[in-house]
């Protein structure tokens, strides 16, 4: 797929078919991460691949997501980078967003605000990781529209804020 395609084909996908993601795939995907930048180049990241059904059933928040063949558990460093630890788990979430969908699967990003102790204590993760996101990833069983987005007017400014030109 091309880079704008992947971009445009890019949606929170929320209903998946019973399809086992495999072994290789789960790579590719976990490879996208892996090369993202970060602040420093500290790569303060680490990932938990889930495909334990009562676990992942116990990581989602919804019913829809305990349906996922696949949840991949973000976990930002504290150590390595305390001040952008969280951002750069960010981009690297992000390229996992992008490799799932150019793999032709589907995914979600679901934060853990309020989250942290639970998941630290199900999948044995040391103090020093965040749990900040989880994302369940499977086979689409589902084709949703694109939502509006605002026009690049409407979200940017030049030079100062509110300039348009």
């Amino acid at each position: 797929m091309e880079f704008n395609e992947v971009l445009s084909k890019r949606r929170s996908i929320r209903k998946y078919k019973e399809t086992i993601i495999q072994r290789e795939t789960i790579l590719k995907i976990l490879e996208a991460a892996r090369v993202a930048p970060s602040a420093s180049n500290k790569q303060p990241w680490h990932f938990i691949v889930v495909e334990n059904k009562e676990t992942i059933k116990q990581l989602a928040k919804s019913e829809w997501a305990a349906k996922a063949p696949l949840m991949i558990v973000g976990l930002a460093d504290q150590e390595a980078s305390p001040n952008w630890c969280s951002n750069d788990l960010g981009i690297a979430f992000q390229h996992i967003a992008l490799a799932v969908t150019n793999l032709g699967l589907g995914g979600c990003w679901m934060g853990q605000t309020g989250r942290e102790d639970m998941i630290r204590k199900l999948l044995d993760v040391p103090d020093r990781l965040k749990p900040v996101a989880v994302m369940p990833i499977g086979v689409p069983d589902e084709n949703p529209e694109q939502k509006a987005r605002k026009n690049l007017s409407d979200i940017v400014s030049y030079e100062k804020f509110g300039k348009s030109t």
